[in-house]
């Protein structure tokens, strides 16, 4: 990758999704219009050798994809990777073959699928993967599961994969669920895009609470997965659960009091350490 090269030859840094020149900020505004002089003429040189081709979608082993159908594909896909997830605003997406020609793979719609560049190159043209059954199964819906079947008012915001609701039973003020809109059991069968998803509507939910309540000084953050561990929808939520000083006495230990006796571990150690002492004696 381009990206990589130049961060080896220590031209550009990288910071999550964007690059920036190293020492940018000695660069005179002169020096910053040369650069970009340079940078024109770079590609003005390769587009009179390559020729306007260069527009042209290629596949991995001959001719182009149409525009039309490049749409179509993306369109399809909503704009997402097929494989991973990632919005085409943050990596750029290629449209290729899923059975690639030089397996047999014809130039129908049907033969298609949106992967971001990272993905793609890492299928390359011997994978004939099909990705668009995991994009069809983030329309899933079980019938009569509850969070399935949410009503539009109760969404307090979502994103493609994800939405958050206000617990109907909150334990504290402002108790929060963030759910996956496919019918999904456990937090351990979500994909990638979902995690990615689930993570970026947990911040939304954080920041959109914090600026209601000023008061809100923590927050337990939990997913019940299983019956055992006191699962009673079968359908995929994390619970954020706003905490205010005072509103337990002892808050120490947190989770660690969903059994009973085991939160405050600090204090059963003292003990254990007392009655230790003890038999010695």
């Amino acid at each position: 990758m381009v990206g990589r090269v130049l961060r080896n030859h220590q031209i550009v840094a990288k910071h999550q999704q964007h690059y920036t020149l190293v020492d940018f900020d000695t660069l005179s505004s002169a020096d910053i219009q040369r650069l970009i002089a340079l940078c024109e003429q770079k590609l003005q040189a390769y587009l009179d050798k390559r020729g306007h081709t260069i527009w042209n979608h290629p596949n991995n082993t001959n001719g182009y994809i149409s525009g039309t159908v490049r749409y179509e594909v993306l369109k399809r896909a909503k704009f997402h990777c097929e494989l991973c997830g990632i919005a085409a605003d943050e990596k750029a997406l290629e449209v290729d073959h899923i059975v690639p020609k030089n397996h047999g793979g014809q130039d129908d719609l049907s033969n298609f699928q949106a992967l971001c560049y990272s993905c793609n190159a890492m299928k390359r043209d011997r994978d004939a993967t099909d990705f668009r059954a995991i994009r069809a199964s983030y329309g899933y819906r079980e019938p009569g599961c509850l969070f399935c079947t949410i009503p539009p008012e109760r969404i307090i915001t979502d994103n493609e994969l994800f939405y958050v609701i206000h617990d109907a039973f909150p334990v504290t003020l402002g108790h929060t669920l963030i759910i996956p809109k496919r019918h999904v059991a456990t937090y351990f069968d979500l994909g990638q895009a979902e995690v990615n998803a689930c993570t970026q509507l947990l911040h939304v939910a954080k920041a959109r609470i914090e600026a209601m309540d000023p008061s809100v000084q923590g927050f337990n953050i939990g997913v019940n997965d299983g019956e055992s561990a006191g699962q009673t929808i079968r359908h995929c939520h994390l619970h954020l659960i706003p905490r205010r000083l005072g509103d337990v006495e002892h808050p120490r230990g947190g989770i660690r009091h969903i059994i009973p006796n085991k939160g405050d571990y600090c204090s059963l150690q003292d003990e254990s350490s007392q009655q230790a002492s003890a038999a010695q004696v």
